[in-house]
């Protein structure tokens, strides 16, 4: 509790040196859309970069900056055919695989890689920074703040006693709140609480989101094979906040087992020998071994041990509840278009 306290003024101090423009941010001439949190992963960044990347890359010619966490490489980098998930990070290479005409970025000083971005990428109308809601030397023109439902910001503590990182008030500066992960039958009178927890500003806009699994796909191989109650899993799975998956298997699955590892995790030759060796253990022929998408790019590097083992990825959706998704989307392409209309 007392490191909790020295984080907490520690983060405080910095934010008012923002606030009174002692520290600078900087401004650029396109629009800036940031996606992040106030707490250390878990709120379902990656999937939202993913859902507007889907509604805006055939609109404006959109990219995405992300600093490239636990990469083994440093500075500003561009994606191309051939860059790994150890160049660029397991999110960045995961939007790099699903969007592969979408310029996909990393740079720890966002300041920096902004401007590399666009001369790389002239043409670039629309960037996504992901995870930059704290990062404040950019000021993103809109700025986009998830919170889990399960752990709402409001019942958050620092860190390393909880998990925030930044201060309850720095929601104040979100244009849009995202309250993700929710139960889908979620009530309209539990929707209204939390919106009277959370307190929004009068020109804020707070949304309530569920995770929606896609079907199952191995991860080599050209074929699906969905969870059902007759099979057995084995769950491999390096992500911050695995709750919602292992509810769905729980419910969907007949049984399933669980190899965790840290979040953003390495994995080794040996980590894959344990896995085979796990998945061997479980008595059972009707069995499938799932994991995320942001841990299969981290796999992928194994491609000839991977190809015959029944490793499949499940891939995770935003579904925005009571009907609001096409709120949300105007909201964004509002601000694109405005932006658009002010600078010419």
């Amino acid at each position: 509790m007392p490191f909790a306290f020295v984080y907490w003024l520690v983060v405080g101090i910095r934010n008012w040196f923002f606030d009174k423009n002692i520290l600078k941010s900087a401004t650029f001439g396109l629009p800036l859309i940031c996606i992040g949190n106030l707490s250390v992963g878990g709120t379902g960044k990656s999937p939202m970069v993913e859902y507007l990347l889907d509604r805006l890359k055939d609109k404006f010619k959109t990219a995405t900056l992300s600093r490239g966490y636990k990469r083994k490489t440093r500075g500003y980098a561009l994606a191309n055919e051939h860059t790994t998930a150890l160049e660029i990070g397991d999110e960045p290479m995961q939007f790099h695989l699903k969007f592969p005409d979408v310029p996909v970025a990393v740079g720890e000083k966002r300041i920096e890689a902004i401007p590399q971005l666009l001369h790389d990428r002239p043409e670039t109308e629309v960037i996504i920074l992901d995870d930059a809601f704290q990062h404040r030397s950019v000021k993103a023109g809109l700025n986009i703040l998830l919170t889990d439902y399960n752990n709402l910001f409001t019942r958050d503590f620092y860190l390393p006693t909880g998990d925030l990182r930044d201060l309850r008030s720095s929601a104040k500066r979100a244009d849009i709140i995202v309250v993700t992960k929710c139960k889908p039958d979620l009530s309209v009178e539990e929707k209204e609480r939390i919106i009277k927890e959370i307190n929004p500003l009068p020109q804020q806009h707070i949304f309530f989101t569920t995770i929606v699994y896609g079907e199952t796909y191995h991860i080599k191989a050209s074929r699906s094979s969905g969870v059902n109650e007759k099979k057995e899993i084995l769950l491999v799975t390096g992500i911050a906040n695995p709750r919602s998956l292992k509810k769905m298997l729980e419910e969907q699955s007949k049984t399933y087992y669980m190899m965790q590892y840290p979040d953003h995790h390495i994995f080794t030759i040996d980590d894959l020998n344990d896995i085979k060796k796990r998945y061997e253990q479980i008595n059972t022929k009707n069995k499938m071994i799932v994991t995320t998408e942001k841990d299969a790019v981290r796999l992928m590097k194994f491609q000839d041990q991977i190809n015959e083992l029944p490793l499949y990825v499940i891939p995770v959706q935003h579904e925005f509840l009571f009907e609001e998704g096409n709120i949300f989307d105007e909201l964004t392409m509002d601000f694109i278009k405005k932006f658009k209309r002010s600078d010419n």
